[in-house]
């Protein structure tokens, strides 16, 4: 009886291939979150904080001054293996209505401090992840 022995190619081919490359293995996390156990209400937990902090940063009325019309912003977040976050401004294609220039160096302005983030991890490697998220500017008094 002889069997073959697969390559060690074949063998990387073939993990590689079974990897869902499009997760990750734990989302980003903040230390708030950290303590629930459940993957989906942590991942919920860190975006519902992100969104919160977002907004409390941005509620100053600078952005709400400037374009009383814009209720509502989507920030797509980046957030690299080394735990530090990049924030852009999302605008539809055809808006002509907002200076996104002026906009982004707000966000750029307003989004520090953050408390620390621990990265994505895939296969116990540090991620680097993106996500959008819509951060509501004015709230109705």
């Amino acid at each position: 009886m002889e069997k073959q022995v697969p390559s060690e190619k074949e063998l990387l081919q073939k993990e590689l291939k079974s990897i869902n490359w499009k997760e990750v293995d734990e989302y980003p996390s903040l230390s708030d979150c950290d303590k629930i156990e459940s993957k989906a209400q942590r991942q919920q937990c860190f975006f519902d904080v992100l969104t919160q902090l977002i907004q409390e940063k941005l509620s100053v009325d600078t952005l709400s001054m400037l374009y009383p019309k814009l209720d509502t912003i989507e920030v797509k977040v980046t957030i690299f293996p080394n735990a530090t976050m990049q924030f852009e401004p999302q605008f539809p294609k055809d808006s002509v209505a907002y200076d996104r220039i002026k906009i982004d160096s707000i966000l750029k302005a307003r989004l520090v401090d953050f408390p620390k983030v621990n990265p994505a991890i895939k296969r116990g490697i540090p991620v680097k992840t993106q996500f959008i998220l819509p951060v509501i500017i004015k709230v109705e008094k």
